[in-house]
């Protein structure tokens, strides 16, 4: 069967060993997080994603959601896990205290998100969208749309949306159809319809915020002539009360691959009543702060759904007997060894394990940058941390994911048959975990960002963000005695992501498509090596403690940390060879061909 428990061990790792948190909650607005509180709250926050929901998540799967005449129903057990979820405060851990919220820092936010994908993608869609749609209204409405309407959603008795694709688009954003019509108390009547929009009714909260991209009448074309809105499921008034139901309905719901547990609607705005968020014509940055922050999250969905399928497979392979190891029995007193014996199960558990914790340091490195592009005194720090969170966004989603379903189909495989079987929970995170590749911009879209738009802004400043540190790494470790084991292997491949980058960058001069066309292979080999400089720091402090490692918990970081870089870490190689061969036969549009 599924199983999960919290890799607390691992998670304090990564934020007080690799990296030195005292940095953060020294900072403005994050004093109270001390190690003690954050202790606290990843042990509380572990006790509420096992306990209430990882026991809802396979019979959640099993009923989804059900559609009657705009109605949403969630599954049994839903209703009730998210008042727990809400009345603990869960929903706001990482909001604005002025609006009730309790201000925690995107690397306490972040392990905690790890732990609710891990147990239960589904329920965790619907806070998830509302953080979304919480950080575009803190960062672009009015304080008189905030004072209305933060509150209740930072409690949890409001949830919120991200109502932008349309029937006939999804990334061309400049071609949406729904109309925004001043209205004369100033508010605006939205007409139109709007699909994928999860989370866009439910019955888990008394009203749904969604934030809803349209055109005014005298838009420019384009992206630049859209507008955001907030248009409530029901009216609010002065006094915060709700009144009359909005001319917002749902359509239909999806019947789906994966997220059962998660409405996924079709949302139609028929003349329902919405508020300008911002400037007029200006929703593009509102847009992209609510897409940059779900983006992030969808990358930790796909290290959630790794360590929970990686967890159950490791429990699996020691449990399960079937043949003799090749050295002879290990367990003579058994009619088989376990199958964690065989090489080849070793190497899949070995890959998700060495995959989910690089995953896991790297989005604390992201994290702990986002921190600081929001905390920091200085300035120019804060102008430096947003230049490489904006760099390493689209690494985090396309790299995470793409491991995450990785890891969910290594997890099937180590079970065998019984893992093809919905009783063993296998599968359903192969399905949940399918949709990430795909949503917040495919990891296509991701590729294509990193390398038409992150690379060449402000004459590559951005990259220098990550390519600095990592060769001042390289270069003070490289010859460094039983380090260098690990640092040799992080400079050959980093080497390989600068000659790409460079080729690449003049490639996309004379013939974008040439770029765009090895876009994809780039940020895998960017990821790998981003991931590889996390395995070096870690295994640099694995070697310093190794001594006094009584359970083996160093020694453990030292082997995975080498089966990395002697695995993983040189398929970039392939993938190097790839994007210098300049092939560009895809492009080819031949009839006959496509």
């Amino acid at each position: 069967m599924a199983e999960y428990k919290a890799p607390l061990r691992d998670m304090r790792f990564v934020l007080t060993e690799l990296f030195d948190f005292n940095d953060i909650n020294q900072m403005p607005g994050c004093e109270d997080f001390t190690p003690d509180v954050v202790d606290a709250v990843l042990e509380e926050a572990a006790k509420v994603c096992e306990e209430v929901l990882f026991p809802i998540n396979r019979s959640g799967d099993e009923e989804g959601c059900a559609w009657d005449d705009g109605v949403v129903t969630t599954p049994k057990g839903f209703k009730e896990a998210y008042q727990t979820f809400a009345e603990g405060g869960w929903t706001g851990i990482a909001c604005d205290p002025k609006y009730g919220g309790q201000g925690a820092p995107k690397s306490i936010n972040a392990l905690v998100e790890e732990m609710i994908c891990s147990t239960n993608l589904s329920f965790g869609m619907y806070p998830g969208l509302s953080f979304g749609a919480y950080a575009a209204l803190h960062s672009h409405a009015s304080d008189e749309l905030k004072d209305k309407f933060l509150p209740k959603m930072v409690e949890g008795t409001w949830s919120g949306t991200m109502c932008l694709t349309e029937p006939h688009c999804g990334t061309d954003l400049g071609i949406i159809k729904t109309k925004a019509e001043p209205l004369d108390d100033g508010s605006y009547a939205i007409s139109g319809t709007k699909i994928f929009i999860s989370a866009g009714e439910h019955d888990l909260t008394e009203n749904i915020i969604h934030l809803v991209l349209a055109k005014l009448p005298d838009a420019p074309s384009g992206t630049k002539g859209i507008s955001l809105f907030l248009v409530p499921k029901f009216m609010v008034g002065d006094d915060g009360s709700l009144g009359d139901r909005n001319a917002v309905k749902c359509g239909s719901i999806e019947h789906k691959m994966g997220i059962k547990a998660s409405s996924t609607c079709v949302m139609n705005f028929d003349g329902a009543v919405g508020y300008l968020v911002g400037e007029p014509h200006q929703g593009m940055p509102a847009m992209f702060t609510m897409m940059n922050q779900e983006r992030l999250s969808v990358g930790i969905q796909g290290l959630g759904l790794g360590e929970a399928a990686y967890q159950g497979a490791r429990a699996y392979a020691k449990d399960r007997l079937q043949g003799r190891a090749l050295t002879g029995a290990k367990s003579p007193n058994q009619p088989a060894d376990s199958i964690i014996v065989h090489p080849d199960v070793r190497r899949m558990l070995l890959t998700a394990k060495a995959t989910n914790e690089g995953c896991r340091a790297m989005g604390m490195w992201v994290a702990r940058a986002l921190d600081t592009a929001k905390h920091h005194e200085d300035p120019v720090k804060r102008e430096e941390a947003d230049e490489f969170v904006q760099l390493m966004t689209p690494i985090v989603k396309a790299l995470f994911t793409d491991w995450g379903f990785d890891n969910t189909n290594l997890g099937v495989q180590v079970f065998g048959g019984h893992g093809y079987i919905r009783e063993w929970g296998m599968e359903q995170y192969v399905r949940d975990a399918r949709i990430a590749q795909i949503y917040e911009g495919t990891n296509g879209i991701q590729a294509l960002d990193l390398v038409g738009r992150k690379m060449p802004t402000k004459a590559g400043r951005f990259l220098r963000r990550f390519f600095h540190p990592v060769q001042e790494y390289i270069e003070a470790n490289v010859s460094n005695g039983d380090l260098g084991e690990y640092v040799q292997p992080l400079a050959k491949a980093f080497m390989r992501l600068q000659q790409a980058t460079g080729e690449l960058a003049q490639r996309g001069m004379k013939n974008p498509d040439e770029a765009g066309a090895a876009a994809t292979e780039f940020l895998r080999l960017f990821g790998l090596v981003a991931v590889g400089f996390m395995w070096a720091r870690m295994a640099e402090i694995a070697l310093a403690k190794q001594d006094d490692d009584e359970d083996g918990f160093y020694k453990g970081k030292l082997i995975t940390a080498k089966f990395y870089m002697e695995r993983i870490l040189p398929q970039s190689g392939a993938m190097f060879s790839q994007i210098m061969s300049g092939s560009t036969t895809m492009m080819a549009l031949d009839e006959e061909l496509f």
